[in-house]
């Protein structure tokens, strides 16, 4: 098959930016304040994949949403911002120190009404909850070797054409990199080989920041 992709340079993603919904000077502030806290910055969300997130929950109509990673905030909020009227997120993530940042800023975007947030270990959060098909929308951004077990845990508890969304999928390319054999690629490269292949779901992997890939419920 021909190869049809453009490859980014700073200046052509300068361009994709600046035809993406800017940030407002909540998230922009968010943003300016995570990256002080140096490199594990990077486990931010970028703009384009929060704007991304905002148009799925506003095209799905999302009254229930899970995430799982929250770090300091900035892809709950673009969920939160894209919910139904009366939806409702829940966030799961084991930092008080990150979700500290993260709670100032659904305060002061409005949002405490509709995001609640749960510091405890995922699985705990997710066993936690009714076994019946209501969740919407999930967005899995956490520790890479617990993708799997979140997956199975919430595809019950997900309704008919909920999505599932799946960050860093692509791992800054250490997934077809044959020397990493580090534990976090080798789960992801052993979730992208199941997911594909799982009839419950029909996926689409897209080249989107470090890779997103999503998974609808059949």
């Amino acid at each position: 098959m021909q190869e049809k992709f453009t490859r980014l340079t700073p200046e052509l993603y300068a361009y994709v930016l600046a035809h993406n919904p800017p940030p407002d000077d909540v998230l922009a502030d968010l943003a300016k304040e995570t990256a002080a806290l140096g490199p594990i910055s990077m486990m931010q969300v970028s703009v384009e994949q929060g704007a991304f997130l905002t148009l799925l929950a506003r095209l799905l109509g999302v009254r229930r949403a899970i995430e799982i990673g929250t770090f300091t905030g900035y892809s709950a909020i673009s969920i939160a911002r894209g919910l139904a009227p009366g939806g409702t997120l829940l966030c799961c993530d084991v930092s008080e120190e990150w979700t500290a940042v993260a709670r100032r800023y659904f305060a002061r975007a409005g949002l405490d009404d509709r995001i609640t947030l749960r510091v405890a270990p995922a699985l705990e959060t997710i066993r936690a909850l009714p076994e019946t098909p209501e969740v919407d929308l999930v967005f899995i951004d956490a520790d890479k070797t617990g993708y799997r077990g979140y997956y199975e845990a919430l595809l019950p508890r997900m309704r008919p054409n909920g999505l599932f969304v799946f960050d860093n999928v692509l791992w800054a390319g250490a997934v077809i990199d044959s020397a990493d054999t580090s534990e976090s690629t080798r789960a992801l490269r052993a979730l992208n080989d199941f997911l594909v292949t799982d009839p419950r779901v029909d996926v689409v992997m897209l080249p989107v920041a470090d890779g997103l890939t999503l998974a609808r419920k059949r």
